[in-house]
């Protein structure tokens, strides 16, 4: 049921309204005695979930037991981001989700399905798995909050991702990421329904519809003015409010170029992203737009490993982004791959194919190690003098030196492309 949805591309939600709202809806599902959220973690500041769920916490009081951040294989989330993204919120409330162990399996996607909606690509069982405490915790409301945007393993991000992949577990993320990465990620990015939403879909339905499940999803959208503005939210127990979060999420989110980019150069806040795992997304949301042949500069000021985890990383090293083809030969090859099959979707996402170069200008990776994973090299202090992120503005623009490049701030809050490369 949606307890409530609204949303357009002219909508600007207030502090004062989205409370509004979502108080609205928590009155009409009634009472709770013990209440678990599951937001975010710093890397999704922009959803503005942090806020919801201090407006949870607001209205439940006591009954809110429980805040688990949805990492997937993300880092914890540190005390300062903790304040910085969700305020006064007292500390002993907050969980951390271990992505290894604190998992329970509640039942497996057949094989079979599997090969029918990869269309015969990948034939292996999926678990559909989520963190212990969802299971044994004793709620009677799960709040799922975050926002719906373009994303390149599932094609729109929230919803039931953020059940088995943000409290997911080692096997489920690996295989559902690598499912994506092989079905092919510009056949998913912008698409609500697709192969790894279908399986998702199917455990839901199937293994998880007894979990007292509730969704909060917002969508937001950067303004002329720079600013991001909340321009949808929707919330409610069924697929409705993830699919009509989608739909407008495609208007607002979506950027349809004129042209296919020959330069594109993308700015990653050092708040947001520490490593290529992350910062990546600067590769999945323009690959659809850049013409063939084209560069992509990232300025990643504040990037300074590969993987989030320790093992992704040292994969990620090892075997460098050299694209579909010889990421799949690998995994066939070598089973520590084929055991982190999220490592192998992410070197599969962060190869351009051959198509266009990438240019790295991380903050704290060494020349060495940025070309040891196949990137190109740029200095960071000689990068931002020549393209002074202060003075760029979002979308073309010709430099003073007569260059004419295409800019972008922020790539999680979007998803480019050129009509020639994306189709409904």
């Amino acid at each position: 049921m949606l307890y409530f949805g609204k949303g357009s591309p002219d909508m600007c939600f207030s502090d004062d309204q989205l409370r509004d709202a979502l108080y609205e809806a928590l009155d009409a599902i009634g009472p709770k005695r013990k209440v678990m959220a599951i937001p975010p973690d710093v890397t999704r500041a922009h959803s503005q979930a942090g806020k919801l769920t201090r407006m949870v916490w607001e209205y439940y009081g006591e009954a809110l037991t429980d805040i688990l951040p949805a990492l997937g294989t993300h880092v914890p989330v540190s005390r300062e981001e903790q304040h910085e993204l969700f305020g006064d919120i007292p500390d002993e409330l907050f969980r951390v989700h271990k992505w290894r162990t604190d998992v329970v399996t509640l039942g497996e996607v057949p094989a079979s399905y599997i090969e029918e909606v990869s269309e015969g690509k990948l034939s292996f069982p999926w678990p559909a798995q989520a963190n212990k405490m969802l299971i044994e915790g004793g709620y009677d409301l799960i709040l799922s909050l975050g926002q719906v945007v373009p994303h390149e393993v599932i094609g729109m991000a929230n919803y039931n991702k953020n059940i088995f992949v943000g409290t997911g577990g080692a096997e489920g993320i690996n295989k559902s990421h690598y499912l994506g990465a092989v079905y092919g990620m510009e056949r998913i990015m912008g698409r609500a329904i697709n192969p790894v939403r279908k399986v998702m879909n199917y455990a839901h339905r199937e293994f998880a519809s007894s979990l007292p499940l509730m969704f909060v999803h917002t969508v937001v959208a950067r303004e002329k003015d720079g600013n991001l503005a909340v321009k949808g939210l929707y919330i409610g127990d069924d697929d409705t409010c993830f699919t009509d979060a989608a739909d407008l999420s495609l208007k607002v989110n979506f950027t349809m170029v004129e042209e296919p980019l020959e330069k594109v150069v993308v700015y990653l806040d050092p708040k947001e992203f520490r490593s290529t795992w992350l910062g990546n997304k600067s590769i999945y949301r323009t690959r659809m737009a850049i013409a063939d042949g084209g560069e992509l500069i990232i300025l990643a000021p504040g990037v300074k490993e590969f993987g989030e985890d320790p093992e992704i990383d040292r994969l990620i090293r090892h075997y460098g982004y050299v694209g579909t083809d010889r990421v799949i030969e690998l995994v066939e090859q070598h089973e520590e791959l084929k055991e982190s099959l999220s490592a192998a979707a992410h070197l599969i996402h962060g190869s351009s194919e051959g198509r266009f170069t990438i240019t790295y200008c991380p903050g704290n990776l060494t020349r060495e190690e940025v070309e040891g994973v196949n990137f190109r090299y740029g200095n960071l202090e000689e990068m931002m003098q020549q393209y002074d992120i202060k003075s760029l503005k979002e979308g073309f623009q010709t430099l003073s030196n007569g260059e004419r490049i295409y800019y972008i701030e922020n790539p999680a809050v979007g998803l480019w492309a050129h009509r020639d490369r994306f189709t409904d």
